[in-house]
């Protein structure tokens, strides 16, 4: 990593951004890798890839459930502890992936390596909160999210031609050795960070917090259906691709890299874009050009035009999705983990039916119908979003920054 990208500067010292970054693109990376991979993986299995999607929801649902935990143990006693240790778990249960002789085997394993997962992006999103004032805090988030748009870009094309080529056990062998080396390197630099902890006992109680506040409820409820219509369907493009199209895995990867392309194009324009267009314009207008995105995608006969689609899949989720991720920063600034956590909670719960759902949609409906219909319910969802994010508290801005000083 080059130096003048390895720190931020923050309230009480710097922030290893490229390091957690980094853990964020392996996060992400074991969630998506798989999705060029289902075919594959249901091929060796001799079953259907909507039976095979059971390993998406494996991973998503005990991540969003394992944040119920790590929220407030990040809190109590560090969020880059929390980090380290979950780094160590994931590498240990991703690893253990590659030696599934059975897809219930491969579905349990699953379950090990979402629920170390869940220590890795919301508790470095948390870390972040803790140190970078509101009113820069998504630039620096967009900086900490190039390791999950990397990871977007990376993973279809690793998936797709380890599977095409090696098979995927291979793309899981890799993942568990990024991630200790990962481990090993914030291992070695933890004690000369700065790590805020609270005082007292570990407790629940701050959910009861967020439960009381209208507008935290409103927030939480809208990222359960942003998870559910927005991301649940996202892991069957891949297998649509390879039998619509008739594309390899290899190919379908790199059709998939064009999302993670498109969420580049946000992070290198969200500077701009935020003051702009503002939070409510923007989750209303990202939900219109993921709309857009699926609609001319299922229109088309050409899988040439899954080029500009995926682009456009890409930069409309993360307008939509990035400014949630800011407001949950700071629904509780004393806390900040447990309101992640939260968030991350009520975001894969969503997804995890999302994907059971989609599946099941497309044996009934196939692909085409089953995401035209998608497509109408996430332009609801971000004409929904803009109007909830309109009636809550303006965003944080100094006087949330000097409670938290």
């Amino acid at each position: 990593m080059p130096p003048n990208d390895q720190a931020v500067p923050g309230r009480g010292g710097a922030i290893p951004i490229s390091l957690l970054a980094t853990a964020g693109f392996l996060s992400s990376a074991g969630a998506r890798v798989v999705d060029p991979l289902l075919h594959a993986i249901a091929t060796d299995f001799t079953t259907t890839v909507p039976a095979v999607s059971i390993v998406v929801a494996a991973f998503t649902l005990p991540y969003g459930l394992c944040q119920l935990l790590l929220g407030p143990i990040g809190d109590r006693f560090g969020k880059l502890r929390v980090m380290l240790g979950a780094l160590l778990a994931y590498a240990l249960a991703t690893g253990a992936c590659a030696l599934a002789a059975s897809l219930p085997m491969l579905t349990v394993l699953r379950v090990f390596a979402g629920m170390a997962s869940a220590g890795l992006i919301p508790v470095g999103m948390a870390y972040i909160g803790d140190f970078v004032p509101y009113h820069s805090r998504q630039v620096t988030l967009s900086r900490f999210l190039n390791g999950i748009v990397f990871a977007a870009i990376l993973a279809g094309p690793f998936g797709g031609l380890f599977g095409e080529y090696i098979g995927w056990r291979g793309v899981f062998v890799v993942l568990a050795a990024g991630a200790l080396l990962v481990a090993g390197l914030l291992g070695s630099r933890i004690r000369g960070l700065p790590d805020r902890q609270a005082a007292g006992g570990f407790s629940l109680g701050n959910y009861r917090r967020l439960l009381r506040a209208a507008g935290s409820r409103r927030l939480l409820i809208g990222t359960w259906f942003d998870g559910l219509v927005l991301i649940g369907c996202f892991p069957f493009l891949a297998p649509f691709l390879h039998e619509g199209f008739g594309l390899n895995y290899a190919e379908v990867g790199l059709l998939l890299s064009c999302f993670g392309l498109g969420a580049l194009i946000y992070t290198r324009t969200a500077r701009w874009l935020i003051p702009a267009l503002g939070e409510p314009l923007m989750v209303m207008l990202g939900g219109c050009v993921v709309a857009a995105g699926l609609l001319i995608g299922m229109a088309t006969r050409h899988w040439q035009v899954f080029i500009p689609v995926e682009l456009l899949l890409g930069l409309g989720f993360n307008m939509l999705h990035a400014v949630m991720q800011a407001r949950a920063t700071e629904l509780l600034p004393d806390a900040r983990a447990t309101a992640v956590a939260s968030f991350a909670f009520m975001l894969f719960m969503g997804q995890s039916l999302g994907a059971l759902a989609m599946g099941g949609a497309i044996a009934l409906l196939g692909y085409r119908a089953a995401f035209r219909i998608d497509a109408v319910l996430v332009l609801l969802l971000g004409l929904w979003l803009a109007s909830l994010l309109r009636r809550t508290d303006a965003a944080p801005d100094a006087l949330a920054d000097r409670r938290q000083s």
